[in-house]
């Protein structure tokens, strides 16, 4: 399109994402990462949480948390899922919806690796979402389990990866008198070709 240029130019969305990430890694205080995901339960009520954004593959976005939890099961089950990366600072959004599928594999077990021995630890201890007697107890479960994995816990069976492939991506920026830049890009699957579209404000 003839008037998507500057910071919304370019034929690759995950491009224009990392750019536009890159950029908010120098302006936000906390957490540029971060994206509002969006689930349905097996009612079909949403759910939205922030979690933290780990990968920009080619053509699909991968966040981590465990399997068993609300979010996991919502993902497992209706296999579809949205988010938005809302970044203050640069007055801009991406807005992104897709299908799901799970990282399981050796991408997990390197992430997993990567953090830090408490995190490890208290992805083991923690049954996520499930009701708490008190921080207490979970601080005896992480002491327990501390003893029982040791310094290199492997990752657990219940914990890893959703790729969210999208199928609909929207970038928004800030405009004068409300007349925000607004652009879809939409495609039937994963792989075929992008449509781009200038939406109303």
């Amino acid at each position: 399109m003839a008037d998507r240029d500057g910071k919304f130019a370019g034929d690759d969305p995950f491009e224009i994402v990392r750019m536009w990430l890159k950029e908010a890694e120098e302006a936000e205080v906390n957490d540029p990462n971060a994206i509002a995901l969006s689930t349905v339960d097996a009612d079909g009520l949403p759910n939205a949480r922030m979690v933290l954004l780990k990968t920009i593959e080619d053509d699909a976005f991968v966040f981590y948390t465990n399997y068993n939890s609300a979010k996991g099961a919502e993902l497992d089950h209706a296999q579809k899922a949205a988010f938005v990366m809302h970044w203050k600072s640069l007055r801009r959004q991406v807005r992104v919806r897709g299908l799901v599928e799970r990282e399981d594999g050796t991408q997990a077990d390197a992430y997993y690796a990567s953090r830090s021995l408490q995190s490890r630890l208290g992805a083991w201890a923690s049954d996520q979402s499930a009701p708490l007697d008190s921080r207490a107890s979970l601080m005896a479960k992480v002491a327990k389990v501390t003893a029982q994995k040791g310094v290199s816990p492997s990752r657990p069976p219940f914990w890893g990866g959703y790729r969210i492939v999208p199928v609909e991506m929207e970038f928004w920026a800030d405009g004068p008198f409300r007349l925000h830049d607004r652009f879809r890009w939409k495609r039937e699957k994963s792989g075929a070709p992008w449509q781009v579209f200038r939406l109303n404000p």
